[in-house]
Order: C-alpha cells, then sequence, then structure tokens
C-alpha cells in the first residue's frame, strides 16, 4: 500500500496538568500491598513507568480533543473552514451516542460540509485514522483532514484502585490482570493531513502494512461495571502475541515500501512499558537508540501513545527533514498497524 499525494501538515497536542507518579498509586494500593506481601516499587520496576498525567475531574474525551485539534490547526496554519474531514480516534469516548467527533466538529466550528465520524480500534485508533484519511485524500475526496484523540484515564484508574481494595479474595495471582490498568494515563494528541497536490509541506505519507491476530481477542477486555470502567489483561500472554503479530507486519512493511532498516532515522512505537519496548526491538531488530520512548513520563496513552511521542520528538528537533520514520502500532485485538513517513 502506498500514498503518492499525501502530507503531513502539522501535529497538535495537550498534556493533562496532573501528574500522578507511580509511588502515589501504590500507596492508595498499601493495604492491598501490605496483606499480600508485594512489595512497593513494583509498578514502576515493572513497566518501567515513572508517572502519568490526569485531567481535572470531569473532562470529556471530546474537550481534551479539542485543545489538540486546535493546536495542530493552529500549528499548520489552516483555518477551521479548511478541513473538510474530522476523525476521532479515541478509545475513549463522551456517550455511547452520538458520535463524539460531534462535539470536537461543534467546539472548533469546522464547516457544515466536513466528514464527521468516530473510528475506534484499542491502540491503533489514531494510525487507522491516518490510513483511512490518507485514502481519502489519495482519491481526492478530501482536500484537508484533522484526525484527533483524548484520552482519559481517569475513570479506569480510580476504579481499579477502588475495586482492588474492596476484593478481599485477592491473591497475588489474581490481581495480576489489574495490573495493565494501572499504567495508563491521558492526554491528546491531533494531526492536520492534506493533499500535496494542493500544498506540500514536504513531509509525506509513504505506505504501511497491518496484521490481525483475532484469535487473540480475549486477551485484554474492558467493561462497564456497576463500580465504573474495568479491564483484564493477561499482560504476559498480549506481550507476546503483539509482539509476534508485530514481526510478521514488520516483514510486510520493509517489502511494501522497500525501506531498508537502516535507512529509518526514527520509530515510534506503541508506549506500554519498558519490557515491551525491549521485546519489540529485539524482535524486529530495531535500534534501541532510534526507538523514542515516553511511557515513563505519561504512562500508556492508548491511541495517543505514539503519535504523541512523534509530535514531542518533532518539537525537540528530534525528527528533522529529510529523515524517514516509521509509526508502529499494536493494539489489543490483536492488531498491528505500521505506517512509513518521509519527514
Amino acid at each position: 500500500m502506498h500514498f503518492k499525494h499525501v502530507c503531513l501538515h502539522a501535529f497538535g497536542y495537550a498534556l493533562p496538568p496532573r501528574v500522578v507518579s507511580s509511588d502515589e498509586i501504590e500507596q492508595r494500593l498499601a493495604p492491598v500491598y501490605q496483606r499480600l506481601k508485594l512489595p512497593f516499587g513494583r509498578l514502576e520496576m515493572m513497566s518501567g513507568i515513572q508517572e502519568r498525567r490526569f485531567w481535572e475531574s470531569g473532562t470529556k474525551p471530546s474537550a481534551a480533543a479539542t485543545l489538540a485539534g486546535q493546536a495542530a490547526l493552529d500549528q499548520a496554519g489552516l483555518p477551521a473552514a479548511a478541513i473538510d474531514c474530522l476523525l476521532f480516534t479515541s478509545v475513549s469516548r463522551d456517550l455511547l451516542e452520538p458520535a463524539s467527533a460531534s462535539f470536537v466538529h461543534h467546539r472548533l466550528d469546522l464547516p457544515a460540509e466536513c466528514l464527521t465520524f468516530d473510528l475506534s480500534n484499542a491502540c491503533l485508533g489514531f494510525l487507522d485514522g491516518m490510513l483511512v484519511l490518507a485514502g481519502l485524500i489519495e482519491q481526492g475526496v478530501v482536500k484537508n483532514g484533522l484526525i484527533v484523540a483524548g484520552e482519559t484515564a481517569e475513570d479506569l484508574v480510580e476504579s481499579t484502585i477502588a475495586a482492588l481494595l474492596a476484593d478481599q479474595s485477592l491473591t497475588r495471582q489474581s490481581i495480576k490482570p489489574s495490573f495493565a490498568s494501572l499504567t495508563i494515563g491521558s492526554g491528546a494528541v491531533a494531526l492536520v493531513m492534506g493533499d500535496s497536490r494542493l500544498y506540500d509541506t514536504g513531509h509525506r505519507l509513504i505506505g504501511g502494512a497491518w496484521r490481525a491476530d483475532s484469535s487473540q481477542s480475549h486477551l485484554c477486555r474492558g467493561r462497564s461495571t456497576k463500580g465504573g470502567i474495568l479491564m483484564a489483561t493477561d499482560s504476559e500472554q498480549l506481550l507476546s502475541r503483539g509482539v509476534e503479530t508485530a514481526r510478521a507486519t514488520w516483514q510486510s512493511f520493509l517489502q511494501n515500501l522497500g525501506w531498508p532498516p537502516a535507512s529509518m532515522a526514527r520509530y515510534y512505537c506503541h508506549q506500554v512499558g519498558q519490557a515491551h519496548a525491549n521485546r519489540l526491538n529485539a524482535a524486529l531488530e530495531l535500534e534501541p537508540a532510534k526507538s523514542i520512548e515516553s511511557f515513563a513520563r505519561f504512562g500508556n496513552i492508548g491511541s495517543v501513545a505514539a503519535p504523541l511521542t512523534m509530535a514531542l520528538d518533532i518539537e525537540q528537533g528530534g525528527l528533522v527533514s529529510g529523515e524517514r520514520a516509521a509509526l508502529l502500532g499494536i493494539g489489543s485485538g490483536i492488531a498491528c498497524l505500521m505506517l512509513g513517513v518521509e519527514w
């Protein structure tokens, strides 16, 4: 899969104001840790996540996404009237209905002719949005589009802490499926993409590859309960199966684009934690120095993680004009999508 006319205009992002350390979360779980004789520091030691950020109470995913969307429009120098497609791609959403994209559309005062919808695929949502928008641009259906994501982890983390404190039957084994929920963070990111035939920024989305292993869809499941949102994750199996799927996708990616691994200056992988990063680097034979990480500061921010990492790296001068980069996404399901960019 290749694109000839798709360019990236600009990223935008918004970081929540509250910084919460892994130590703070463990202190709230002190009764559980003491009863099960778990060592404090376990959360950071196992994940590499020192802290994550949370929004103020009551912040909706669409409100967070709007902040990032406005930042992306400002960075791109485009008015709202120039956007003719909006995709909202978060795991988090405001309501079951209507689409959260409709709230972002209204807040940004986008035109009535703007194609507006939600696209959800766990942690792959934003990258899938890039793929879908690129197809619309390539076909000439859309001139300029905006992808937004706003993840709100607060309810999941609070519900998980409350459930663990209330469950007196917990054991060292039965607590494991809840561990991943304590690594989640909040954040928002957005990207303006456009048709290079109308205006060429020089930053191109070239193409990519994808794979799915839906036989493993049981490894990570979220649900609403009376106590709030809860997730059960088999972290060890999800890591193992996810990396297997990524290895197959990587081979297709290299073949499709004809890029030698050494030709890429930067890799932006899904930011789950240190164990995942190490396993993925080893399996794909990535140079660790080229694999840019942000999970230690922000935790796992779902669909926001990889594009936010790329946006921050560009802002800090890590990726410069003329270099190649790859966005390497893995989501529960299991699904994998890898995209190549010439910046």
